[in-house]
């Protein structure tokens, strides 16, 4: 795995914050810019129309993005690929330069772009919570391979929060005065690759996720608690599963683990924070809730242990679903939520 893989997060991850745009929800797109009228604001943002597909910056964008035309065109490594022969001119360029045919791209092409996206308001929050929570499922596999006495399984998984992440999420960091924790980071990569039953993994990883948890608390306790702001972290982090799960899926067999387990730990931590507003919304949207607890408690049963097993339980198109039933119920509450506000 190489730089940049996780975020760009003006998903998907990178961040979607509007699950659907045909019901007035700006997605992280370019267009005109949008008003501030709405907490979902984005300084640069578009309707995207039906189909719920996000427009990805190929020139910026991180693997778990890209994961996405991946897994949509069954290209392997079609991601790297794709890194790799940057910069774009125009997205046309994925032809010209030969990483995909025409025919592939006609079918990405609607959601192919070379735009920024500015995010503001919630969307920034969603943003910059989605990034630290892939930081945190990178780490919560890491650790159940760590704790399988699997340290080179795992430290791809640690690699990937200091390499790809963190210097995406760093000028946020900053302007929130969060601490810097690259350091506690790189400590731990470092003595996984090295040293993986030095005493000090154990102290470098427990600093490693508390640095994160610090920075979760940049945002308030009370948006950190609010089940229209946990869904929309939740969804995007369950998108980046979805993809990573895709492509980790060829012919029938689990052909790249580290996506598997990528996946795994995106879903396991999305899991989490989702039991944290259960209660709430079993109270005040108990059909959705029902629907969201029943499709994540399927969800779940795709990755049955950390180490991947001899074939897969779930199709790339099953997690595809059941995401899609989860965004779809937690859409309804987030879509009641802002109604609610504007009154």
């Amino acid at each position: 795995m190489i730089k940049f893989r996780y975020i760009c997060l003006t998903l998907a991850t990178a961040a979607i914050f509007a699950l659907t745009s045909c019901n007035g929800t700006p997605t992280a797109e370019n267009s005109t810019p949008a008003t501030n009228s709405s907490p979902q604001a984005t300084e640069t943002v578009s309707h995207s129309g039906h189909g719920n597909k996000k427009k990805i910056n190929i020139n910026n964008a991180i693997l778990s993005e890209l994961d996405k035309f991946e897994a949509q065109l069954g290209v392997p490594a079609l991601s790297h690929k794709i890194q790799a022969s940057r910069p774009y001119i125009s997205p046309e360029d994925l032809v010209s330069k030969k990483v995909i045919t025409q025919e592939q791209f006609n079918q990405i092409k609607d959601q192919v772009t070379i735009q920024e996206v500015v995010l503001t308001g919630e969307p920034k929050d969603v943003d910059y919570m989605t990034k630290l929570g892939l930081m945190k499922g990178h780490l919560l596999v890491a650790k159940e391979l760590l704790d399988q006495n699997q340290p080179k399984q795992a430290e791809p998984h640690i690699g990937h929060p200091v390499e790809e992440i963190y210097v995406d999420v760093e000028e946020q960091l900053n302007e929130r005065k969060v601490k810097d924790f690259k350091t506690s980071l790189i400590s731990l990569q470092d003595f996984v690759k090295s040293n993986p039953k030095n005493a000090k993994v154990k102290t470098d990883f427990a600093s490693s996720m508390q640095s994160i948890d610090n920075a979760v608390t940049a945002l308030g306790a009370d948006q950190r608690s609010q089940p229209r702001f946990v869904l929309q972290v939740m969804n995007a982090l369950l998108d980046a599963a979805n993809s990573e799960y895709g492509a980790a899926i060829a012919d029938g067999k689990i052909s790249a683990a580290i996506e598997y387990q990528d996946s795994r730990g995106f879903v396991n931590y999305a899991n989490d924070l989702y039991k944290g507003i259960s209660s709430k919304l079993a109270k005040e949207h108990p059909a959705e809730h029902k629907a969201i607890e029943t499709s994540m408690a399927q969800l779940t049963t795709a990755w049955p242990s950390a180490v991947p097993p001899a074939k897969p339980v779930k199709t790339p198109e099953d997690v595809t679903s059941l995401v899609k039933t989860i965004e779809q119920n937690s859409q309804k509450v987030i879509d009641s939520s802002s109604t609610q506000a504007q009154r």
